[in-house]
């Protein structure tokens, strides 16, 4: 299945690291949703609970179980995402990073914080794509907001547990602390099941609690493009990779990533 974008919004997502793509993924809600629900029911060895049981609600998430949920492998490999990637980054190559899934029901209060998604990442590059696809219609209050631009930091924002905000590495000297967040340059819709929202690794982004009254579900994709690379953090990452074997600015391996996308 193919995709184009349009020079516009190819442009849009250079100068900004976000763009909204209506109804891309209409065709794909069902199997993702049928997916979503094989991981709740069976969670794999990163799930979390990110809520505790004396708050009320329920923040769950789980990501790298493409390989057993057949949904979501099916998606990464033969969606239009990986081509639309390679069109927003002008890549030549797209391999999968991994999947992510998130839910959140309604009256749980927590949000999650605003951060970059590269400092916790084992990867270091500016040709990535990560889509946030709601699994049902969600509101511009409740949906995910990004801070145009901010891709284009001088660093990367130092990471933190976000538990109790310390630093996430022992070592976190080659990051930056959190800037001002304008209130006016936020990238933030109403979106409907189908639509997504590409982003690139190092934009902030955050969301809100959920006190509407539907459940919010959504799930994410990532691709890795042309000039991505691994770099070792000093630390455990997240997801972690147990034994990947790679040194700094290795190209990440094919075996544990496998290239969805050719041009």
């Amino acid at each position: 299945m193919s995709f184009k974008l349009s020079d516009e919004e190819i442009s849009n997502y250079k100068k900004y690291g976000v763009i909204l793509i209506k109804q891309v993924f209409s065709s794909w809600i069902d199997k993702l949703s049928a997916g979503f629900e094989k991981v709740l029911k069976n969670p794999g060895p990163h799930a979390r609970e990110n809520v505790s049981l004396k708050v009320k609600g329920r923040f769950f998430e789980d990501y790298c179980n493409w390989e057993r949920i057949e949904e979501f492998k099916d998606f990464l490999f033969n969606s239009p995402a990986a081509e639309i990637v390679a069109q927003s980054t002008g890549s030549k190559i797209i391999q999968i990073f991994h999947e992510h899934i998130f839910k959140k029901d309604p009256g749980t209060d927590k949000e999650t914080p605003w951060h970059q998604d590269l400092p916790y990442y084992c990867v270091n590059g500016n040709d990535t794509g990560s889509f946030w696809i709601h699994l049902d219609d969600v509101s511009k209050k409740n949906s995910l907001k990004v801070l145009k631009g901010s891709h284009m930091l001088p660093k990367l924002v130092r990471p933190t547990k976000w538990s109790n905000n310390k630093a996430w590495y022992e070592n976190d000297d080659d990051f930056i602390d959190m800037p001002k967040i304008d209130e006016n340059n936020i990238f933030n819709y109403e979106m409907q099941k189908g639509d997504a929202v590409l982003f690139n690794f190092k934009v902030l982004h955050s969301t809100s609690g959920n006190n509407e009254t539907t459940t919010r579900k959504a799930f994410s994709a990532r691709f890795l493009g042309d000039d991505v690379r691994y770099i070792d953090r000093k630390g455990e990452t997240s997801p972690p990779f147990y034994g990947i074997n790679l040194k700094s600015g290795d190209k990440m391996s094919e075996d544990l990533f496998p290239i969805v996308w050719k041009s």
